[in-house]
């Protein structure tokens, strides 16, 4: 069995890890004029939870709520066991919220404002856990409005209540007014329903809850006669019947640890109604944001499908430089096998003749002028090769014009003002300074993906299969004219009985010319499978590139701001799930008291 101390303790750490987790909540909020609405409305809860922990020392606050005429003071005598209060049933006779208590308590022991309560103490047994509060009638014909009025005070007690005692008679239970204030009051406080006046009028019970079921769980209705009640107390009798079933449950099953278990219902109640304030606030703001969301990937679809145009053009403009690039990454993998040694003659085809030209170079200023071209060449081989690495960062940083940008700015800005965040982000400065940061940041990974794909295309075309393929067509080429000029002068010329003669000069040019011819056709053959690999994946990349990923980091303040939204919502929703789940779990086991339900 959980002590009474012990329940209290848990009870006092459940209210603090709860405003602990409101306070992180409500201290995250974004610069969104709903979340600032909502951090206002969990202050409130916070002041209210402060009250609800000074009372969990103090008796249970039992408040009564009702018509004029409804009985409420005639109730609260009855209760006591003496006159307290006035009665009276035709005009309302408490003016003035009357807080009557045991001696030894007082209005500022119990979170109350001393000038907001007519103070009466009074040393009856039914006090000993109890504070009863007899309030004002909420159809007076005061302005609601004006403060300091008794209704006014009347609100401004209702939540320091435990609960509320409901008083109605057959000609008040359909009030309006009534059932207005009773549905402000009755967040974070249990009910119990009262039909007084049963010495004269009907049971009108059952017609009552089913006014009330729609929104109220229920619970027991007491039929209760206050003036026989109040006459048999101060003739010393025990109460009886209905009434005295009230008394039980007022004095006896709703106080120590149970008194506890009420505050901490009504708590989480509270809490839970708030939480519900707050998210049919973010509600009905969230698709302004989402709004403005779904416009920043739009936008920047759009840039990226501009910068991945641009870069595929790049990119094709400039293929022979990362053809070149690639083929010596594939012989730098097949060392100096005969088709490598091919493919490296074909890269440095330029040094070699420049190397044949420069032998045939006779005197000091033909040495100078074949000395500055080949100065200039390699001066624009090495520019070629810098201006296609240095491609993807040139058209990532120039790729998106300044009115582009300031379109999207002033699109961007729109929607921003529409979801009430912060414009800051939708500027055309911070716009401009987001696609640098993003340009640079693109530059990277596209850097490093072109590296992947020289990788890939190289991995593909350096296989067995296709090394071996195009060495066997090389060397058989060669082996097969060596062979025809090896036989005619090893064989035929000086073994053989007809000694045929040696073949002339024009039979080894015709062989070199078409093994020559035969090298450019597997070199054509082999750099146009290479071109076509990497235009391929070219347009992978380019495909790939065109998706709002390739522009992120733009428009990212906005989208920060979108996002601090969203995890404010998603936040807020988890703690409903704590909210309800706490609630399921601590439920108060007592059918006889009602309370308001979720709406």
């Amino acid at each position: 069995m959980e002590s009474p101390e012990l329940a209290h303790l848990e009870l006092l750490a459940e209210v603090d890890t709860l405003v602990a987790q409101l306070d992180r909540w409500s201290s995250d909020a974004p610069d969104w004029h709903t979340a600032q609405t909502c951090g206002a409305l969990v202050n409130r809860l916070s002041q209210r939870v402060h009250s609800l922990r000074i009372r969990l020392e103090s008796p249970l606050v039992v408040a009564t709520l009702g018509g004029t005429g409804t009985g409420k003071s005639s109730l609260i005598n009855a209760l006591v066991g003496s006159d307290v209060a006035p009665v009276g049933r035709q005009r309302p006779t408490t003016l003035r919220p009357r807080l009557i208590c045991r001696p030894d308590l007082t209005p500022q022991m119990l979170g109350i404002d001393p000038s907001s309560v007519e103070l009466v103490q009074c040393d009856s047994p039914a006090l000993g856990e109890l504070v009863l509060l007899d309030c004002p009638d909420p159809d007076t014909t005061e302005e609601t409005d004006s403060p300091g009025t008794n209704l006014a005070r009347l609100r401004g007690l209702l939540p320091h209540c435990d609960v509320l005692l409901v008083a109605t008679t057959q000609q008040k239970y359909r009030s309006a007014r009534v059932a207005d204030e009773l549905f402000s009051a009755a967040s974070g406080a249990r009910l119990v329903f009262v039909q007084t006046h049963a010495d004269t009028d009907d049971d009108i019970r059952e017609d009552w809850r089913q006014v009330l079921q729609d929104r109220y769980s229920v619970g027991r209705i007491f039929l209760v006669d206050s003036p026989a009640a109040l006459a048999d107390a101060q003739a010393g009798l025990q109460p009886r019947g209905e009434f005295g079933e009230l008394v039980e449950l007022l004095t006896r099953q709703l106080v120590g640890a149970a008194g506890n278990r009420i505050r901490r219902a009504n708590f989480l109640d509270l809490l839970g109604d708030t939480l519900e304030a707050c998210s049919r606030r973010i509600d009905a703001a969230l698709p302004a944001v989402q709004r403005l969301g779904v416009e920043i990937e739009d936008q920047r679809a759009r840039l990226a499908s501009r910068l991945a145009a641009e870069m595929r053009s790049e990119l094709l403009a400039s293929r022979r430089q990362w053809e070149s690039r690639l083929v010596g990454r594939i012989t730098s993998h097949w060392g100096f096998s005969p088709f490598a040694v091919l493919l490296r003659l074909f890269q440095g085809l330029g040094g070699l003749i420049f190397g044949a030209v420069i032998v045939r170079a006779r005197t000091p200023a033909q040495m100078a002028l074949l000395g500055a071209m080949e100065g200039a060449r390699a001066w624009r081989r090495r520019k070629k090769r810098l201006a296609a690495e240095t491609g993807v960062s040139r058209v990532a940083t120039g790729c998106w014009e300044e009115s582009e940008l300031h379109s999207a700015a002033v699109i961007l800005d729109g929607y921003a003002a529409e979801a009430d965040v912060p414009r800051e982000g939708s500027t055309a400065a911070r716009i401009t300074a987001e696609s640098a940061e993003a340009s640079a940041a693109f530059v990277e990974r596209a850097g490093v993906e072109l590296e992947d794909v020289i990788g890939k295309v190289a991995a593909k075309h350096t296989g067995w299969f296709t090394r071996w393929r195009y060495e066997l067509l090389l060397c058989g080429m060669l082996g097969f004219l060596l062979y025809r000029l090896g036989r005619n002068f090893f064989y035929d010329f000086l073994f053989t009985e007809t000694s045929q003669q040696p073949f002339g000069l024009e039979v080894y040019l015709s062989s070199g010319f078409w093994f020559l011819a035969w090298c450019g056709l597997l070199l054509w053959a082999f750099t146009s499978r290479l071109r076509r690999g990497l235009r391929q994946q070219v347009n992978e990349l380019a495909q790939g590139w065109n998706t709002a990923a390739s522009a992120a980091g733009i428009f990212r303040t906005l989208e920060e701001e979108c996002r601090r939204v969203d995890n404010f919502r998603h936040q807020l929703a988890r703690l409903r799930r704590t909210v309800a789940d706490l609630r399921h779990r601590l439920a108060l086991p007592d059918d006889r008291l009602g309370h308001r339900m979720d709406q």
